[in-house]
């Protein structure tokens, strides 16, 4: 469970820092109440930590030799994607995922009520994080993960780093966003893909 904890925590971070989501949350909470964006972000990162275990669960019925193959070349395929990614950007260019996640705040942000509610702040922060997650890098790390490690180790583990990204991001808000080089964040991330992809060979 330690190592499933472990891996799953150190995963989650290096691709969360500096991700949409991440981004996300840093706007928002330069807007509204950071208690109330922080309640909505994380919400909708454990949802989506959750359902990304149990599709990993179903794909734990697969043999366990041809799991260990499908989580190795995953990861590989992630460590050169974001290898490549990292080599494509310029160190002074502006961050596409801060870009996107400006473009999905702004649109989300103008159907909110004048009165502004703190419901409406935390289901506008809750669903704007759930679909900004799903279908990203984590997401299917945590699936590869969850199919071949411990359930409850790769879930809190996930858990945890989402609330320490989440945290930052609330926190420390554009002033640590400026600081953060999403070249290098990417760079890191694809090495560490790298390191998982050894470390399922040796298992295998």
């Amino acid at each position: 469970m330690l190592s499933a904890f472990t891996a799953s925590l150190l995963l989650v971070t290096v691709s969360e820092l500096g991700d949409k989501t991440f981004f996300v949350a840093v706007i928002l909470s330069s807007c509204y109440s950071r208690r109330l964006i922080m309640m909505g972000v994380i919400a909708g990162l454990i949802l989506m930590t959750v359902l990304s275990v149990l599709l990993g669960q179903f794909a734990s019925f697969i043999p366990k030799n041809y799991l260990k193959y499908l989580e190795v070349a995953l990861f590989i395929g992630f460590g050169f994607k974001l290898l490549y990614d990292a080599s494509q950007m310029s160190p002074q260019s502006d961050s596409s995922e801060a870009k996107e996640a400006t473009a999905a705040v702004n649109k989300a942000t103008s159907k909110l009520p004048e009165n502004k509610a703190g419901l409406a702040i935390i289901s506008s922060a809750f669903f704007m994080t759930f679909f900004a997650e799903w279908g990203d890098r984590t997401q299917v790390a945590t699936i590869a993960l969850a199919a071949s490690n411990n359930l409850l180790g790769v879930t809190f583990g996930a858990i945890l780093a989402h609330a320490i990204c989440t945290a930052i991001a609330v926190i420390g808000g554009s002033l640590i966003a400026k600081q953060i080089s999403e070249r290098m964040i990417t760079a890191i991330g694809g090495l560490l893909f790298f390191i998982f992809a050894a470390v399922a060979v040796f298992q295998i």
